[in-house]
């Protein structure tokens, strides 16, 4: 180990530098880190949230004091390391859809971020192990009791939209998440100006009015939420059917319409690219699928998460919602 890089991880400034330069080769395309801290504005808005039910039947978001306290996942946490992995490929959903057609969100074209990110999380860990033979590090990707969106903003990775989504003045919205809990100490950046100004461009497009405030999403409004969180055995309410606008698995209306993606750079990983260069999916392949082929055709996919039953229930809602076969 040369003595240049010796001064480099000794000091904070250095292991900082250090650390972000790790994370940008390592596919991230950007990273933040922030100061462990209570987080008391964030927990009392998000505790609002469930006590307004907008979790719908997600349960496992109710309880967790973890959210608030992270020194309880982690009691040597020192810092919360934010990375970003952009997903955006140039690619558009078709203009005009048949009848029998539906739309898969664009974070689910490729492989599932879970994978792909967590490897990174993971070989990130490791050097900081590298850094400090004494680290002590947890990671997660949507997997803990842990509010990223609020440590992403934070970390000053951007700031968080009225769409609630995280917004980022040099990469957009179209960005996955990871976080690393580290018990090493490093500088620490500055939440960014948020930037969406008097623009309700998010939620005027909404096809289900679930944006029901500025940063206020209710769940049980939202098509992503009844076409991927729900269970497959709860039927899709008539009110949400009718306004599916032809999405068979999530919905992209409110990144698709933010001025701050006009710009979004194109991802260098082909694992995000969609599968047999398909962004929609028909009510007949899906009718025509048996368990096991849908478990071979969607393996490592996001859309194994619905099931078959639920990717079906999905499809049946498109059929019978009147209003759902709209020309975009």
């Amino acid at each position: 180990m040369g003595k240049e890089y010796v001064e480099n991880i000794t000091s904070i400034k250095g292991r900082t530098t250090s650390l972000k330069n790790f994370c940008k080769q390592n596919g991230f395309i950007d990273v933040g880190i922030a100061k462990v801290a209570l987080l008391e504005k964030e927990y009392n808005n998000y505790q609002q949230w469930i006590d307004n039910s907008f979790h719908g039947t997600m349960s496992y978001l109710e309880k967790f004091s973890q959210r608030q306290n992270i020194k309880e996942i982690l009691p040597e946490a020192k810092s919360v390391i934010v990375t970003a992995t952009n997903y955006y490929t140039p690619i558009q959903h078709p203009s005009i859809l048949s009848e029998n057609e539906g739309k898969i969100s664009r974070y689910a074209w490729g492989e599932d971020y879970h994978f792909s990110v967590k490897d990174r999380l993971v070989l990130t860990e490791n050097f900081l192990k590298e850094l400090s033979k004494d680290s002590i590090s947890k990671s997660y990707v949507d997997t803990g009791p842990i509010l990223e969106k609020a440590w992403a903003v934070r970390a000053g990775l951007g700031w968080q939209g009225k769409h609630s989504n995280v917004i980022s003045r040099n990469h957009g919205s179209w960005f996955f998440i990871g976080i690393i809990l580290s018990s090493l100490e490093f500088e620490y950046d500055s939440p960014v100006k948020d930037m969406c100004g008097s623009c309700t461009a998010c939620i005027e497009a909404c096809p289900t009015n679930a944006i029901v405030d500025p940063y206020i999403v209710d769940g049980t409004k939202c098509i992503s939420y009844w076409t991927i969180e729900t269970k497959p055995d709860i039927p899709i309410p008539k009110e949400i059917a009718k306004n599916l606008d032809t999405w068979a698995f999530g919905c992209d209306r409110c990144q698709d319409v933010c001025p701050w993606n006009r710009f979004q750079k194109e991802t260098t990983e082909t694992i995000f690219s969609p599968r047999e260069n398909q962004t929609t999916l028909t009510f007949q392949e899906v009718a025509n699928l048996t368990d096991d082929e849908f478990r071979i055709r969607f393996n490592r996919s996001p859309i194994k998460r619905t099931k078959l039953a639920g990717l079906k229930r999905n499809f049946t809602a498109l059929q019978s919602g009147s209003d759902s076969k709209i020309k975009l």
